[in-house]
Order: C-alpha cells, then sequence, then structure tokens
C-alpha cells in the first residue's frame, strides 16, 4: 500500500500523504485532515477517524461495514481562520448497484496543536450517470459497458 497512490486523490502517494496522518502524525490543515478521514473510510481504520473527531462530537462506535465502496473524492473549498476550518467536499460511493454522491460542508476545530473534525452539514443524493459517460467507479470505461 506504501507505493500506491493515496485514496484521497491528492496526486501523492500513500506513504507520503495520508499513512502519516494515519499513524500519529497531526494534520497540517484542515483540508489534509478531511483528505486523510476519507482514506480512512476508503481504508476501514475506524480508530483513526473516531481518534480524529472531535470529542464534543463523536460517536461512541462507528459501524463502517454498511457495503459501500468508496470510488472518489473531489475538494471544492476549503479554508481555516484561526483555530477553525471549513471543507466543502463531494465524495461519490458505490452502493449496492447503484452510486450516489455525499456532499459534505465539514467544520473543523484545532486544540492542542491538532485539527480535529467536528461536525458537518451533509447531503446524499443518488447518481444517475448517462450511458455514454464515464463510469464513476473509476474504470476508464463508459458506464453502459461497466456497471450498467
Amino acid at each position: 500500500m506504501d507505493n500506491l497512490p493515496c485514496p484521497c486523490q491528492s496526486g501523492f502517494g500513500y506513504a507520503r500523504c495520508c499513512q502519516p496522518l494515519h499513524q500519529g502524525q497531526p494534520a497540517a490543515t484542515p483540508e489534509a485532515l478531511m483528505r486523510s478521514r476519507y482514506s480512512a473510510f476508503v481504508l476501514n481504520h475506524g480508530d483513526y477517524l473516531l481518534a480524529s473527531w472531535h470529542p464534543d462530537t463523536r460517536p461512541a462506535s462507528l459501524n463502517l461495514d454498511d457495503g459501500g465502496q468508496w470510488l472518489a473524492l473531489e475538494v471544492l473549498e476549503s479554508d481555516e481562520s484561526g483555530e477553525s476550518g471549513r471543507v466543502h467536499f463531494r465524495a461519490t460511493c458505490k452502493e449496492g448497484n447503484g452510486f450516489a454522491v455525499l456532499e459534505e460542508r465539514s467544520r473543523f476545530v484545532r486544540e492542542y496543536d491538532r485539527w480535529f473534525y467536528l461536525d458537518g452539514e451533509h447531503t446524499v443524493t443518488p447518481l444517475k450517470p448517462g450511458r455514454n459517460d464515464l463510469c464513476p467507479c473509476g474504470s476508464g470505461r463508459k458506464f453502459k459497458k461497466c456497471c450498467a
């Protein structure tokens, strides 16, 4: 996994991008934390997700066995001001025989020189690719010849 592209699609390898954060290095920015959390969902690192979640809003447990497969991440906007930050992103997943897009405006807070995910407002919408669109699974093939 060390030499593979990072699941967060930053363009860097996992060993250089999200792996150090998964191993305990603090994220430099809210966007870096959000990307590492997305990678943790892809890689099923529930412990990291809980550890990077602010204690005031953290659930007691997470169930990552919902059957969804995360396919793509698109960061739309990211900013920070002092000890707070925001990231607006879209993530595409495959659920059963269909696809969905999670869009979230996440809030982050920095405490003790570490960024934490605080909460977010999100929507989930079904994704209905056209037959001649590229397949959302990332194969590079047209949808009609792939997952249709």
